[in-house]
């Protein structure tokens, strides 16, 4: 059975991965939007074959049998007409694009609402106007903010950032979209997401693995006791193919290890593979601590578990020489 997947931000991280894994696997019919103002085309390239088609000549695409093909169409989710043109025919709207990270958010808080607000609005239009059977949102822990941990589907947000409240208002569209129009809504809080392709990243892991390869010194941000999830881009992709599929409509689900990792843990795993697999030293030090970070944060998935039937199947020190390897091949 032929799945068409429409993907908003299939050139960064994230849709990369999902890109790469349905294009493996076969059978699917896969349509990018993409504004590029993270990801690439050349990045698109890494994990696929593709053909770039203008907004106007949506309705010539959407074959009818099996086949292995990869649309880009460069747009904005701002752009609200492309979104109901681009949804027609579709399967499910896995809706990935946005303005991520806290410090954007702080720095940006107008954008930040613009982007992951309207432009989620959307595409949740666009999917109740077609009649998209699901619609897949990628969240994160940042709406609970400072919670009583581990942080679970039932604790009440209190966002910290302004990225964790467009992230909470987003997650709460979804669910009266389900609720007033029967949009079969799915909200994954992803955990700290990392692993292969992050190359245009500037998360915590990311970050740190091309400052060493440069021999740059790694700034931890206070002391290094701020905890996290971690958690491998191959396990966040399985819950998103678990979620297309599971009848779990309106639900939400913390998608992440159930382990809680200092920075300075991270910093000392890294350490270790490095000194072990390149011969190559890694020095840190402690900068100031940022006021908009939550102190401790980690999440219980036994939700996910129990309803998706997903588990991960990374530690951190495999998924960390895993990614290490990548960025090495790829520098």
């Amino acid at each position: 059975m032929v799945k068409r997947w429409l993907i908003t931000g299939g050139c960064g991280f994230i849709g990369r991965n999902l890109v790469a894994n349905l294009v493996a696997e076969g059978g699917h019919i896969i349509r990018i939007i993409d504004n590029l103002s993270v990801g690439a085309k050349e990045g698109l390239t890494q994990v696929c074959a593709f053909k770039e088609v203008h907004s106007n000549n949506l309705s010539t695409f959407l074959p009818t049998h099996s086949s292995d093909s990869v649309e880009l169409i460069v747009g904005d989710i701002m752009d609200a007409g492309l979104a109901i043109k681009a949804c027609e025919g579709f399967d499910a709207v896995v809706h990935l694009a946005a303005h991520t990270g806290v410090a954007p958010s702080v720095d940006n808080p107008r954008l930040d609402c613009r982007t992951n607000v309207l432009g989620t609005l959307n595409y949740l239009e666009a999917a109740r106007h077609c009649k998209v059977p699901r619609f897949i949102f990628a969240s994160s822990g940042a709406p609970l903010g400072e919670v009583e941990l581990p942080i679970h589907e039932e604790l009440a947000p209190h966002p910290v950032s302004p990225y964790g409240a467009s992230k909470l208002a987003g997650e709460g569209y979804c669910s009266a979209y389900y609720r007033t129009y029967g949009v079969e809504t799915v909200c994954l809080r992803f955990g700290n997401a990392y692993g292969p392709l992050s190359g245009h990243k500037n998360s915590v892991v990311a970050k740190f693995i091309k400052q060493a390869l440069r021999g740059e010194t790694l700034e931890i941000y206070g002391d290094g006791d701020q905890t996290r999830d971690f958690i491998h881009s191959d396990d966040l992709i399985d819950a998103i193919l678990k979620s297309s599929v599971k009848e779990v409509a309106g639900e939400t689900f913390q998608i992440a290890t159930n382990k809680e990792h200092t920075v300075n843990e991270l910093v000392a795993l890294l350490r270790m593979e490095f000194d072990r697999s390149l011969d190559l030293p890694v020095r840190m030090r402690h900068g100031d601590s940022r006021q908009e970070d939550v102190k401790r944060n980690y999440s219980d998935n036994t939700k996910a578990r129990d309803q998706l039937a997903w588990r991960p199947s990374f530690s951190l020190r495999t998924g960390l020489k895993q990614t290490i390897d990548w960025f090495n091949r790829h520098r």
